[in-house]
């Protein structure tokens, strides 16, 4: 071998330069790295317990122990089908519209298994760009949103662009400014919407705003791809932060949705989610289902079995499905309770600033409104690991730590009150 030849061979990689830290996992291991006893993780979108620890649902366990007991007979290792077993597409797609949906009782809805939300949300843009007219290849995305959702779609090929959402000045939606903008969008295009529990504010549109929305989306004949991500886990009521979605199907709106469990039944790790379509017809969906398997099959062939079983066990059982109900408001209430202490805590401090927004936000999310300065602070000073943004997750508080978040909110921003926008 020449000497040039061996040196291509040593420096194949060495154009590679080192990625980024992602800054919701970079967050996480800066925690972990951080030995000081009063370190607050409130990156992380995970729910944890009151002693800060992760939860498995015990409904989960009971699906778990149901599953082992038939494994190997009627339960088995072998590969499923390309869009996920029917049971599961079955329950799924009632949690979403309903028992009595009539498009769903009309065989218009497609539904597929997928990798959880982010899955879910990548096969809908290949498929969107591979199949759907023109104008569907652009998307319009809230600003801000989930930090991953403007990757996942220019990966596809899409044209991404953002609609106005966060008025940091009142801390509350832009509506004036997030319908001017879907009303000069061009007609066809997709749009990007957080069904419940918007990541990263927290903050969802009121029925009145809502209904303003559809208006403008019909009006202009744009797509909505509705992101579920938290149904249950807002408010603790299924049935009620499932309501925009099927608002959207009885306006008559052919959409996408996107479905994941991570959140409301704890199966991070478990990557079970599911693609649902709402078609014209029963034809357009069975034509719909065969064009989406052949974006899954060379994508990664077909889903893994262990969390959809789980799904089935507990959203396809009556009585494991009104115990989830039970637990799913247990965590719920939980998180709206630590949001209650936090505002609190700080308004009886006197913190510089109003604090009604972190009650007036939903979710597991809230916006806070603080400076970058002052969270830079926050982890520095007083080991208090969060966004940058301002963005916290309030499922890293807890009745032994929230005290002394408000605290060091409080020093922050009494500390740098230049910067600050409170």
């Amino acid at each position: 071998m020449s000497a040039s030849a061996d040196a291509t061979l040593k420096s194949l990689f060495g154009h590679i330069e080192e990625a980024p830290p992602d800054p919701i996992l970079g967050t996480t291991l800066a925690f972990n790295a951080d030995s000081d006893s009063r370190k607050v993780n409130l990156g992380v979108g995970a729910y944890r317990t009151d002693e800060g620890k992760p939860f498995v649902l015990p409904v989960v366990k009971d699906a778990e122990a149901a599953i082992l007991a038939v494994t190997g007979t009627t339960v088995n290792k072998e590969y499923s089908t390309i869009d996920g077993p029917a049971d599961l597409k079955k329950c799924t797609q009632n949690l979403v519209f309903g028992e009595d949906s009539a498009v769903v009782k009309e065989g218009r809805v497609v539904t597929s298994q997928a990798l959880s939300g982010t899955g879910g949300l990548r096969i809908v843009a290949e498929f969107v760009k591979t199949y759907m007219a023109t104008p569907l290849h652009t998307v319009y995305i809230s600003d801000p949103t989930w930090g991953n959702h403007p990757t996942i779609f220019e990966k596809a090929g899409m044209s991404v662009k953002k609609y106005p959402y966060w008025d940091g000045g009142k801390k509350a939606l832009n509506i004036d400014g997030m319908l001017a903008t879907l009303k000069g969008a061009p007609r066809g295009s997709l749009v990007l919407l957080h069904a419940c529990a918007h990541n990263p504010t927290g903050v969802d549109p009121t029925p009145e705003q809502w209904n303003a929305i559809m208006d403008v989306m019909e009006a202009n004949r744009l797509v909505p791809l509705l992101d579920s991500a938290y149904q249950g886990y807002a408010s603790g009521d299924l049935v009620r932060d499932g309501a925009t979605i099927v608002n959207f199907v009885k306006r008559g709106f052919q959409c996408f949705i996107c479905q994941s469990f991570a959140k409301n039944l704890g199966l991070y790790g478990e990557r079970i989610g599911m693609v649902h379509v709402v078609t014209g017809s029963a034809d357009e969906a069975k034509k719909v289902l065969s064009q989406l398997k052949m974006v899954i099959r060379p994508m990664y062939s077909s889903p893994p079995i262990h969390g959809g079983l789980l799904v089935t066990q507990i959203v396809g059982d009556k009585k494991r499905f009104e115990q989830w109900k039970v637990e799913l408001k247990a965590m719920a209430d939980r998180i709206l309770l630590v949001r209650k202490q936090l505002r609190e805590g700080l308004e009886k401090k006197g913190t510089p600033g109003t604090w009604n927004h972190i009650t007036d936000q939903i979710g597991m999310f809230s916006f806070t409104g603080l400076t970058e300065p002052q969270c830079e602070r926050l982890i520095k000073e007083h080991h208090i690991y969060l966004l940058k943004s301002g963005r916290i997750s309030l499922a890293g508080l807890n009745s032994k730590n929230v005290e002394y978040m408000v605290g060091c909110v409080d020093e922050v921003v009494r500390k740098l009150p230049a910067q600050s926008k409170l």
